[in-house]
């Protein structure tokens, strides 16, 4: 049997953090050893070919980029977009997957060096095994 799959979603509004709670946490991650993969959502569905209809591309790129992280043995994933702590997105982006991850998600809403270094450092603790949950 394999291991479970785990996925943080980080979310919040533009200039909230997010990006840089999410390169702390895979900074950490990976000093721990911990083998994960980071990506950033606002791209999965950036594309300018009208008229297009992008519903889905975003869920479809995400599962052709977990494919590729799983095969590489990647079990957890930390993934950044402003939406992505929404209730409908999370189901939506956990399908995508297909391998039924235990999501976690992260609604950032303040600004500043001291919250995102305090935020990334729990968040880590706790993806990592050594802390149960985030204060």
């Amino acid at each position: 049997m394999s291991a479970a799959t785990e996925v943080l979603f980080i979310g919040g509004r533009s200039g909230v953090g997010k990006s840089s709670v999410g390169y702390e946490v895979h900074a950490q991650l990976s000093a721990a050893g911990v083998r994960h993969c980071l990506i950033e959502g606002d791209f999965l569905d950036m594309a300018a070919y009208p008229p297009m209809d992008s519903r889905g591309l975003a869920e479809r790129n995400l599962a052709a980029m977990w494919a590729n992280y799983r095969a590489l043995g990647c079990r957890r994933m930390i993934y950044i977009n402003t939406a992505s702590v929404v209730a409908d997105v999370v189901e939506s982006l956990a399908a995508a997957m297909g391998d039924h991850p235990v999501a976690a998600g992260i609604l950032l809403t303040c600004t500043g060096p001291a919250s995102v270094t305090t935020t990334a450092a729990q968040v880590a603790l706790t993806a990592s095994g050594r802390r149960r949950s985030v204060p």
